[in-house]
């Protein structure tokens, strides 16, 4: 009989935070080959998500089946001056053997504060004891600042509240997440130079694009352009091949143009960025929930593709694009919404509604985001241990 070694085992927990979920770890948690980037770490992450699951459904460990609920988080004590803690994110692909590595989660970044509290990354210094924490994060995926404002009640992480966020199903504490500087770390906000371009995509047409990078490369389009509305659901798309091979294409020649890639083919090992994402003037719709949309209820209709696939709410990290390409006179976000000075909006997406603002500015013809706001809320799942056949 031949005999296996048993599993390893992790502490770890499962967190909520915005419309996504994932697996959150303390670094120090991790087995020492873990703890450095490399193909260990990928190769533990992706059994501990269960993929790759050529059924689609990771059964077989900790993820969703979906690009929303298949992440993970590793979190440590900085030695970065003025932040608090180091924030690490894995988008973990369901079907493939890789994880991509290039961008943020927004979403998840809302729920970082609240697990470094927890896991006692956080000075108690900085933790009043009633009131609101405010904990500086380094992402290290983008070299970016995050500021969570986490409440505290009695010392403790405040999880339950009555903040409601739309494609979340109950009500939590309010969390306030600011992204700091959120544009490309040269600058180039706009990485051709240009607020609005023409995307040629061969085999399919030629485009008006407004491709930012803020918060995380995102290539928006009209929705009249590609024959939609924006008021489109997930059914309405994802059964669609058709309309996903368009996208994807769309997706991989806005890389080679904003500079992420160099060849078509690599598009494919970079499914987390750019994303791709199309917009329309306001009108009212039924959300996914049944809900009933108002067109005096939003500025802009707004639908976002992740991971191949339309998105069931909005990415927390291109809803900052959103935000901050609205700011930008000229853009087609900004155009769709009305046009003019836009410091903050309120945009449609499939589950609901999300409000998102943002502060820019031009300095010598080149424009610069110095921060985007919104509210999203974050709670524990489940505290305890992973467990992981040893590979």
């Amino acid at each position: 009989m031949t005999k296996y070694a048993p599993q390893i085992t992790v502490p770890a927990t499962y967190m909520r935070g915005g419309t996504s979920k994932g697996v959150f770890f303390s670094l120090n948690d991790l087995p020492i080959a873990v703890q450095t980037p490399g193909k260990a770490r990928d190769n533990f992450l992706l059994r501990v998500i269960g993929s790759p699951d050529p059924y689609g459904k990771q059964t077989d460990g900790m993820g969703g089946a979906t690009s929303s609920t298949s992440k993970t988080v590793i979190v440590s004590k900085t030695s970065k001056a003025d932040h608090d803690v180091d924030y690490l994110f894995g988008q973990v692909s369901i079907d493939k053997a890789f994880i991509d590595w290039s961008g943020n989660c927004g979403n998840l970044s809302a729920a970082v504060g609240s697990f470094a509290i927890n896991n006692g990354l956080v000075d108690a210094s900085r933790i009043p004891e009633n009131g609101i924490a405010e904990i500086r994060i380094w992402q290290v995926n983008i070299n970016k600042t995050i500021i969570a404002q986490v409440p505290i009640t009695n010392g403790q992480v405040q999880e339950t509240g009555d903040f409601e966020l739309d494609g979340v199903t109950f009500p939590a504490a309010e969390v306030k997440v600011a992204f700091m500087h959120p544009a490309a770390k040269d600058g180039s906000m706009f990485p051709t130079g240009n607020i609005v371009d023409d995307l040629n995509v061969p085999g399919i047409g030629s485009f008006k694009v407004t491709m930012i990078n803020a918060g995380i490369p995102t290539i928006f389009l009209n929705a009249t352009d590609i024959n939609y509305t924006g008021t489109e659901l997930q059914s309405d798309i994802n059964s669609d091949s058709k309309a996903l091979a368009m996208f994807e294409s769309i997706r991989a020649h806005g890389a080679i143009k904003m500079g992420l890639i160099d060849s078509i083919e690599e598009a494919a090992s970079r499914q987390h960025t750019p994303k791709v994402a199309f917009v329309a003037s306001a009108k009212s719709y039924t959300a996914s929930s049944g809900k009933e949309i108002h067109i005096d209820d939003i500025d802009v209709l707004v639908r976002a593709l992740s991971m191949g696939v339309l998105h069931h709410a909005m990415m927390g990290t291109a809803a900052v694009a959103i935000g901050v390409a609205a700011a930008v006179p000229g853009t087609l976000v900004n155009l769709a919404a009305g046009g003019g000075v836009l410091t903050e909006l309120r945009f449609g997406h499939p589950s609901g509604t999300l409000r998102v603002g943002a502060e820019v500015q031009q300095e010598n013809g080149h424009w610069i985001a110095n921060k985007a706001i919104m509210s999203r809320s974050a709670r524990r799942l489940m505290e305890g241990n992973i467990y992981v056949p040893e590979t």
